[in-house]
């Protein structure tokens, strides 16, 4: 009879946890150093995030001021809010807003995706990506800023260009369908380089071999983007619709710095009647009620997309 080696001996020797199924226990000292890592987040997630939430929460059923005690008012700020037509009308224009931009920006963030995808060299490729995604760097405060200047009506260097072709000065700020166009142009400019960077990891992922079978199916142009690209990318465009629509439900900087809401109230949104209402005006509780509203929006905005995905959105 063949002896084993003492090393094969120990190799046949199952430990008791593996014989029941059960996992041994972490070192306390082990279970400690995780919580000292994760401390740093949770205090965080905790003071920054948790506590604003639940502190809104309750003070949308105070009217304070600041300088004096809050006084309990129930569901008071929820009937003033419903009953202001300023609010009203910004919500109106949040909604309206929302729709066209987001369509602009996932349209125009999928075409360009596109025409990157294509056969074009490697570097030309990667300097399209950092310079489409640009934009999404900077300040929304400054970028703003600038486009205010060249859609001046008096000096803008807009309509010096138009000037050239006998267009005269449009007023592009001080017209309520100008400055509507304006903050859409230059929200979705410089909002939908990330929405691009995921329509390119979507595209890279979809394999070539489903190209190729296609068109030997006679699929090209218009039916293969419509029969292939679509429905194997539309998982992208779930995710990119969401992060859009909840990204655009919080437009402030733009509007803010290009017209301040105006002219009138054509282009007020939700966010800048909540600071209005908080810092200005000095009404905290009916803020907070404004932006619990917004709050639940933005879920059943989500959780109906999330619902409707079920039939649009192909996995494979």
């Amino acid at each position: 009879m063949a002896l084993q080696s003492p090393t094969a001996t120990r190799a046949l020797v199952v430990p008791p946890e593996a014989k029941t199924g059960r996992r041994r226990p972490a070192p306390r000292g082990s279970r400690l150093l995780v919580w000292v890592f994760l401390a740093p987040t949770l205090i965080g997630l905790g003071l920054f995030s948790f506590v604003p939430i639940i502190g809104s929460f309750v003070l949308a059923f105070f009217r304070w001021d600041i300088i004096s005690a809050p006084e309990f008012v129930g569901v008071g700020n929820f009937v003033d809010l419903a009953a202001n037509p300023t609010v009203r009308v910004s919500f109106l224009n949040t909604v309206g807003f929302v729709v066209v931009a987001v369509t602009l920006q996932l349209a125009v963030a999928l075409l360009l995706a596109i025409l990157v995808q294509s056969r074009m060299p490697e570097w030309l490729r990667t300097f399209f990506r950092s310079a489409l995604f640009f934009p999404l760097v900077l300040s929304a405060a400054s970028v703003s800023l600038v486009m205010s200047y060249l859609f001046n009506q008096e000096f803008g260097l807009v309509n010096e260009f138009l000037g050239l072709f006998g267009v005269g000065n449009i007023g592009w700020l001080t017209t309520g369908f100008g400055a509507k166009i304006v903050v859409l142009l230059v929200y979705v400019w410089q909002n939908f380089g990330f929405t691009f960077l995921l329509f390119i990891g979507g595209l890279a992922a979809i394999p070539r071999e489903v190209y190729e079978a296609s068109s030997l199916d006679g699929a090209y142009g218009w039916s293969q983007f419509r029969n292939v690209t679509l429905p194997l990318v539309s998982p992208t465009m779930l995710v990119a619709s969401v992060m859009a629509i909840i990204s655009a439900l919080q437009i402030f900087d733009q509007p803010y710095v290009l017209t301040r809401g105006g002219p009138g109230d054509d282009t007020r949104t939700a966010v800048m009647v909540i600071y209005e209402s908080a810092f200005q005006q000095l009404d905290f509780g009916l803020a907070a009620a404004i932006g619990i509203v917004l709050t639940l929006l933005i879920m059943l905005v989500t959780a109906a997309q999330f619902r409707l995905s079920k039939r649009f959105v192909f996995y494979g």
